[in-house]
């Protein structure tokens, strides 16, 4: 019998493992369109607990689900809505002086029958605390005794073993993110809400910055109203912003001409181009900001109005440009 070579063998072991991972991703992928597709009226039902609640949300699960409930917690808390995870071991050992009444308790157990989490029921039923069972089984003791169920059933795991929790994880991890983007948009959560939440981040130190500590100020592309359209790709090439500022005196702006104006035009007017002046070439009236405006105000104007840069000015004076 003959036995690959060395190199043959590694070839055929990648094609093998390849193979092995492309399955487990289809499997999982799966999972996420069959919990799509099993989305109902729970939901709504969670993300309107979640909004009336005047405490937080404890985010609680063993194993696993408890590494799933961590990462559910800290984007839930990231994202407007207050949020800690609690360990449900810890919790009978005095943990559960941290839970109000005000609180949300959600729960994570595949199985819907984690015994730490089951023990923690008439605790949270005599707190008066509204309780979210996040599980794959609707029939189970967590379930049964919850508030409120949301299912995240999976068909099978990844694991050929159909031990190690792969697809489930998975899909409770999904269904947390889905909680946390609902909860965002019900709260119309902004830009400048997340740097406030994370000001380490370099999302974070920008947006907190103001316009005048991120606005390009240098050597800004300015032409004059009669400057030909040589002259006007001359200024936006050396000026480097992609747009060049029409101005009469350096200082007021009247419009602006962008290299995607340059290009309408030319396709426009074909050979004709070239005697088109900056005046004729610009937008009027450009999108401006002051310069001491906070960069959150700057992005979300930009939003606003579809536009990806504005002008800093201070008083009558353009004295810079900042771009998203």
């Amino acid at each position: 019998m003959q036995h690959p070579s060395g190199a043959a063998a590694a070839e055929e072991a990648a094609t093998h493992f390849g193979a092995i991972a492309r399955e487990v991703l289809t499997i999982e992928a799966q999972a996420l369109l069959d919990l799509r597709a099993a989305v109902d009226g729970a939901v709504d039902a969670v993300v309107g607990t979640i909004l009336g609640t005047a405490g937080r949300v404890i985010v609680s699960g063993m194993g696993k689900s408890g590494i799933i409930g961590k990462k559910i917690a800290a984007t839930l808390a990231s994202t407007g809505t207050p949020a800690y995870f609690l360990h449900p071991g810890e919790a009978f050992h005095g943990d559960l002086g941290m839970v109000t009444a005000d609180d949300v308790f959600l729960a994570i157990s595949n199985s819907g029958e984690t015994e730490e989490l089951v023990k923690l029921l008439p605790f949270l039923r005599d707190n008066g605390n509204r309780t979210i069972a996040l599980t794959g089984n609707a029939g189970s003791t967590l379930a049964r005794n919850s508030s409120l169920h949301l299912s995240v059933r999976v068909a099978r795991e990844a694991c050929p073993l159909q031990l190690a929790p792969t697809a489930s994880t998975t899909a409770s991890l999904a269904m947390g993110d889905a909680l946390a983007v609902a909860l965002m948009r019900a709260r119309d959560f902004k830009p400048g809400d997340f740097a406030r939440f994370h000001p380490g981040g370099s999302l974070g130190r920008r947006l907190l910055q103001t316009v005048r500590s991120e606005m390009r100020s240098a050597d800004l592309p300015f032409v004059a109203p009669g400057a030909t359209a040589d002259q006007v790709l001359q200024a936006m090439t050396s000026g480097g912003l992609g747009v060049a500022l029409v101005s009469p005196d350096g200082a007021a702006v009247l419009g602006i001409i962008t290299d995607g104006d340059l290009r309408r035009a030319l396709q426009r007017h074909k050979a004709a181009f070239f005697e088109r002046t900056a005046a004729a070439l610009m937008t009027p009236d450009p999108k401006c900001i002051g310069a001491d405006s906070h960069m959150q105000t700057a992005i979300e104007l930009m939003a606003t109005h579809g536009v990806t840069l504005l002008l800093a000015v201070d008083g009558d004076q353009v004295v810079g440009v900042i771009q998203k």
